[in-house]
């Protein structure tokens, strides 16, 4: 297991042996022992003064918590206990506030059997770092799709996790395709010989088909934090997360139809998508918006330099369709009126030197022959949901919002995409770029056509061969990206990396000042 910054190798252990003892142990010991962490720690959605932490027991719980800028707990501070219950499936998650900016912070959660106060659990750690008051440096990692295509948990695990902590990023962030609940993992996997090409060593039964009940959702998010690398990881490292179409179902919809998919006896799609929602928000260190206690989208400051804008392309597209419509409505919509609105809202309020727009699909690419994501293909003035990107777009030109950058990744590759109104269609709008990573453990595809409405050159592409298609992260074809920057000069540098760490690629880019 990889070590890590700051933490003990004995803290960080406990909550990997824990997870392994509890699923040995038979339930009638499980019983009488001392509850237990299952699956280890998460923090998420830090700033410069709160942050969110999580955990899970085995059994119901009163979860006691600490935290302190120190790893030895000398000036610990008592958190109010929380009760994890089977509502949750026994997860528990709280947002910390009242921290010291750009410091690092340690948490601490022990467990007592809500059936036997006097059986109480070994003390499980984690940490995560503040985000600067003041301009310091800042790196990041960002990518997304794990544990698709049939390809999960071999003897190697998902090691392109180990490759992006060993990074010590000051966050990663998730850009969707967190789960694959529509894809059931064989314990083996065969080429057209069948020969053995693959072991998914860590198999589950809730891995083993598509994901319809609420338990089945979480048992998807729970079987990826039984790998490793992704523990060591969310020991050490926060995730800021969003979601794409594989939390419920492929390319997902209000229009989506499952009546002539076998695999689901669940028929509904509406109930499908709530199920997958309470899981993501259950077992993801999300902010919670009371407004809207369900929203993925939301703004994390993380220092003087830096907001990220998290969109939701999902839960307020219209219906999957051509793509096509002349004008924009409701139906044509990609991220929703009221999305849209606040993203609008949010960037002119932004003081940050640079504005992070993480998207959970990209917008040139044409995804699904032009009916999934924005780009319809048809490389002529912006129809269908590009009217609504082109509404963006001349906003962020008009309202001379500056130093925009999009990062995305669905596509299952990695490349960097210029935009410029000199070789697009629509062209009330300033350059910007876009780049793609992922995926971090999955199948891995493309590259996907251009759409030529926005103007995207491609800067640099990495992706299978012709003819290749769904190859296993043994391939070696997986991929995040880096960004950093620099708290002298506000110089942020992009950097696409692979599961071996190499830098595929890596452009700087000066900031613009008003």
């Amino acid at each position: 297991m990889t070590q890590l910054k700051g933490l003990s190798r004995r803290n960080l252990l406990i909550g990997g042996s824990a997870l392994a003892t509890t699923l040995a142990m038979p339930a009638i010991s499980r019983a009488q022992s001392r509850p237990v962490f299952t699956h280890g720690v998460q923090s998420g959605d830090v700033d410069a003064s709160s942050g969110m932490i999580w955990t899970r027991t085995d059994r119901p719980a009163k979860v006691m918590m600490e935290v302190a800028t120190t790893e030895s707990f000398s000036n610990a501070r008592q958190l109010a206990p929380m009760n994890a219950l089977p509502g949750s499936d026994m997860a528990i998650k709280r947002l910390v506030e009242g921290l010291p900016s750009d410091q690092d912070i340690f948490y601490r959660f022990t467990a007592m059997d809500l059936s036997d106060v006097n059986a109480t659990s070994e003390p499980l750690v984690g940490r995560f770092r503040t985000a600067p008051g003041s301009r310091r440096s800042v790196k990041f990692a960002w990518s997304g799709d794990t544990a698709g295509q049939g390809w999960g948990i071999d003897e190697e695990g998902m090691a392109c996790y180990r490759t992006m902590a060993s990074h010590q990023p000051d966050f990663f962030l998730h850009s969707g395709d967190t789960i694959y609940a529509d894809g059931p993992l064989e314990d083996e996997v065969t080429d057209e010989s069948g020969t053995v090409i693959w072991r998914n060593t860590v198999n589950t039964d809730a891995k083993r088909k598509v994901a319809e009940t609420l338990d089945e959702y979480r048992g998807q998010w729970l079987y990826n934090m039984m790998d490793e690398h992704v523990l060591a990881l969310n020991a050490e490292v926060p995730t800021f997360f969003q979601w794409d179409d594989h939390e419920v179902i492929n390319n997902w919809s209000s229009s989506r139809s499952i009546m002539e998919d076998e695999r689901y006896s669940e028929k509904n799609i509406h109930v499908l998508a709530a199920r997958a929602a309470q899981a993501f928000h259950e077992m993801a260190p999300i902010r919670y918006t009371p407004a809207e206690p369900g929203r993925v989208y939301r703004k994390i400051s993380y220092g003087p330099m830096l907001d990220i804008f998290f969109l939701d392309l999902r839960s307020y597209r219209g219906p999957n369709s051509d793509n096509m419509q002349e004008e924009l409505t409701d139906e044509s919509r990609i991220l929703g009126a009221e999305q849209m609105a606040w993203l609008k809202r949010e960037l002119t309020n932004s003081r940050a030197t640079w504005k992070v727009i993480a998207s959970d699909m990209p917008i040139g690419l044409v995804v699904g022959g032009g009916a999934e994501a924005v780009a319809n293909g048809d490389n002529g003035p912006a129809k269908g949901r590009e009217l609504e990107i082109a509404g963006l777009l001349r906003f962020i030109k008009a309202a001379e919002i500056k130093n925009t950058v999009w990062l995305t990744a669905d596509v299952h590759y990695t490349a960097a995409h210029h935009y410029s109104p000199d070789r697009a269609q629509f062209q009330d709008f300033a350059p910007f770029w876009e780049f793609v990573s992922g995926p971090i453990h999955a199948g891995t595809f493309g590259p996907n056509d251009l759409d030529m409405t926005f103007g995207p050159e491609v800067r640099y592409v990495k992706a299978p061969e012709a003819g290749q298609a769904n190859l296993p992260p043994s391939a070696g074809l997986q991929f995040f990206g880096l960004v950093e920057i620099d708290g002298a000069t506000e110089q942020l540098t992009v950097r696409l990396m692979d599961r071996a760490n190499t830098e595929l690629w890596a452009t700087t880019l000066d900031p613009e000042h008003a």
